[in-house]
């Protein structure tokens, strides 16, 4: 049976049994029970790279329950059958908990979450209450924390309480399984709630550090989420440990889909000839020395392109979070990061030290954390596979650059000057090219551009200040003989501007390339066209070189 591309399922199990298209990623078992004598494993990841789904093989993998051998035929990891996988598969007790949904507006509302959330791992494994080797004061601790009537030291205690119950009654240590540890504090800090913020790390570092810090009960634990939190503020004592972030050169593959795998998987379904379009929206991300392409953006692709053969690429990164991380870093008053943001879109490259170790509340307080937070979270990658102390970073795709541009041109709508504007608005309906150059120079020069300095970009930022002005231009209307660049209505007087704009090559050529445009609206009769009602029209030819305008008024 020909598989099927399946989006948003994050469960392995029903994803297989759904006959979904599954990128082979089993071989990361064996690297990390085989290759490694970690006892606790961190792996960070940018959202939507594959974690929980990786999570759930893990589980279907070494659960004692369950008899997965079916679900990973055809698979790598039975390339290391008998040795391996009769030592491991299905094997181990796991307790798998996720903490994606630990989020509120108040750290009541929050914990609440985090009580059901363990009060459903409870109910999940409710046999256990009913074993004769469970000890019965864990038994009535078990019953509070399914009721949701626990006290908070016995919620920070759940994990290890469980464990012991579980070795209890299987005999065998616990293989711990931790999906999204950092978002109860990423959330909490979104808020900027300090004390809000403060009361959620002590809940997650007690929930941490009493169940992963020298456990008898665990045989290791395997933890994800965005950002590796420092040590000292999350996993207190906890010994062992070790990070897998964006940087490291182990476990690269496993997280994103590589080039051969996206290769391999449109030639699968007949898509071949999309590789390029694909490439450029999704790919450019390096984890380690490993390329790979944003899982979720390629699945609701292919998804897409199976319903509609020409569907074209599209944003589908950006509507599964808020982008906040982006946002507060683009509008953060006290870093002026404009230059390498315009370098960034252009193209171009930065080199900036990176912070392994962060802690969600002191993200803004360098313009390092927050270049080490982008990079972690997926917003720019390593331009190269080299291991530096300072990275090289660029942004890796036309997905994420479409994300910077919305956030830069809404900073830019925001903080432009107000008095600037209209100087300029009102220069050009009075007819004094002198101030409107001096006034759109200015603009430009606080101004983050892109799209390397192309028409294109001049063309919308006018449009947008004519319209913030509260009037209405019409881009590209067709007009005599062609397409004028810009027409702007001022309904009460009755009086409209056409504005043609061109791209000088050098700055000596402005002047020039003003009485060529001025030229290009007689030639082509731009001027023949006047709306119904209105009586009047000013001409301009307007000329742009990098950060410098000069306007030209005709007539």
């Amino acid at each position: 049976m020909a598989k099927k591309i399946v989006v948003g399922t994050d469960n392995f199990e029903k994803f297989i049994r759904n006959n979904g298209y599954y990128v082979d990623k089993t071989e990361l078992v064996y690297e990390l029970a085989e290759k490694t004598g970690n006892e606790v494993t961190l792996f960070t990841r940018p959202r939507r790279f594959g974690k929980t789904l990786t999570m759930s093989m893990l589980e279907s993998f070494f659960d004692v329950r369950r008899d997965s051998r079916d679900l990973f035929q055809g698979l790598n990891i039975l390339e290391h059958y008998p040795d391996f996988c009769e030592e491991w598969i299905n094997q181990y007790p796991v307790l798998f908990l996720t903490l994606k949904d630990v989020e509120g507006r108040s750290f009541e509302l929050a914990y609440s979450k985090l009580q059901a959330v363990i009060a459903d791992l409870c109910k999940k494994n409710e046999f256990l209450a009913d074993h004769e080797s469970v000890n019965s004061f864990d038994r009535e601790i078990f019953m509070r924390l399914q009721a949701k009537t626990a006290s908070e030291e016995e919620v920070q205690n759940s994990l290890n309480t469980i464990m012991r119950m579980m070795k209890a009654v299987y005999g065998k240590p616990v293989i711990l399984l931790i999906d999204e540890y950092d978002v109860p504090l990423a959330k909490a800090e979104a808020t900027k709630n300090r004390d809000f913020y403060r009361q959620m790390l002590d809940v997650i570092r007690g929930l941490m550090s009493i169940s992963l810090k020298t456990n008898e009960f665990l045989k290791f634990a395997v933890i994800t989420g965005c950002l590796r939190i420092s040590k000292e503020s999350i996993f207190t004592g906890v010994n062992n440990f070790a990070c897998y972030s964006v940087t490291s050169k182990e476990f690269s593959p496993y997280f994103g889909f590589t080039p051969e795998e996206v290769t391999k998987m449109l030639a699968e379904f007949g898509l071949s000839d999309r590789m390029e379009q694909i490439k450029a929206w999704y790919d450019g991300y390096i984890f380690g020395e490993t390329e790979v392409f944003c899982p979720w953006d390629v699945t609701n692709f292919l998804s897409a392109a199976q319903k509609d053969r020409k569907a074209r690429p599209r944003n589908y990164w950006a509507g599964t979070s808020s982008n906040a991380i982006l946002n507060d870093f683009v509008n953060n008053s006290e870093i002026d990061a404009s230059e390498k943001f315009e370098k960034l879109l252009n193209g171009g490259t930065i080199r900036e030290e990176i912070s392994e170790e962060l802690t969600y509340d002191h993200i803004g307080d360098s313009e390092k954390n927050l270049w080490s937070v982008l990079l972690m979270t997926g917003y720019v990658s390593k331009a190269n596979k080299e291991d530096e102390e300072r990275v090289t970073l660029r942004i890796p795709n036309a997905e994420i650059a479409d994300l910077f541009k919305d956030a830069v041109v809404d900073r830019f709508k925001r903080t432009l000057d107000t008095g600037t504007v209209e100087a300029f608005v009102t220069a050009m309906w009075n007819r004094d090219e002198k101030t409107a150059s001096e006034m759109l120079t200015k603009i430009l020069w606080n101004s983050i551009s892109y799209f390397d300095y192309g028409e294109e970009y001049y063309h919308g930022l006018l449009n947008g200040i004519f319209t913030a002005r509260g009037f209405s231009p019409d881009s590209n209307d067709e007009a005599g003989l062609g397409r004028l660049d810009l027409r702007v209505r001022n309904r009460p007087e009755r009086t409209f501007l056409l504005l043609e704009f061109k791209r000088s090559k050098k700055e000596e050529d402005l002047d020039a390339d003003c009485d060529e445009a001025i030229a290009q609206i007689f030639q082509k009769g731009y001027d023949k066209v006047m709306p119904e009602g209105y009586q009047h029209q000013l001409l301009y030819g307007i000329a742009f070189y990098a950060k410098t305008a000069r306007v030209k008024f005709a007539r």
